[in-house]
């Protein structure tokens, strides 16, 4: 199934290229959901090119009941960021892989954080999976939704992260 989402943010790139590299931040995005962060590194300077690994723990309640008696009452999930170093304008890139342990959904996606002015659109570009015979691309259409409002919900918190900051 294909994702796409694009959202406009009013902060520059570097300022929501660094809340979404944010330890704390990704800890507040856990914990609004439910869930929590279980671990966060950064290979590489943010400066430049590096990779983001965050690790979460994710209530399944809102999966169908048939699922939850599956995968239990949480799920792990691993999202990996190989980011870009900036672009002249600021602009960057980030090929974004999420796997999740005991279920047989897989995310691939692009995230564009491009430079408009003093603002970021986010662009996000990618596809669910599942590896299941006959059934994966019901998984995976299931999933799919959850994924996008879990990216979308990324976004809009960095923008409200940024503005608190700000005051």
């Amino acid at each position: 199934m294909a994702l796409e989402a694009s959202t406009t943010l009013s902060h520059p790139v570097a300022r929501v290229a660094a809340v979404l590299t944010d330890e704390a931040f990704q800890r507040h995005v856990s914990e609004l959901v439910g869930g929590r962060l279980e671990s966060f590194s950064i290979e590489g300077d943010p400066a430049g090119a590096f990779t983001a690994t965050v690790v979460r723990q994710v209530p399944t309640q809102r999966l169908p009941e048939i699922a939850r008696k599956v995968v239990g009452e949480h799920l792990n999930v691993t999202q990996t960021e190989v980011w870009s170093a900036p672009e002249a304008d600021g602009s960057r890139q980030a090929d974004i892989t999420v796997k999740v342990a005991g279920a047989p959904v897989d995310v691939a996606a692009v995230q564009r954080l491009v430079a408009e002015g003093g603002s970021t659109r986010v662009e996000l570009t990618g596809s669910v999976t599942s590896s299941v015979p006959l059934l994966g691309g019901k998984i995976a259409s299931a999933a799919e939704p959850m994924v996008g409002k879990a990216l979308n919900l990324q976004a809009s918190e960095a923008d409200a992260w940024l503005a608190k900051q700000a005051q």
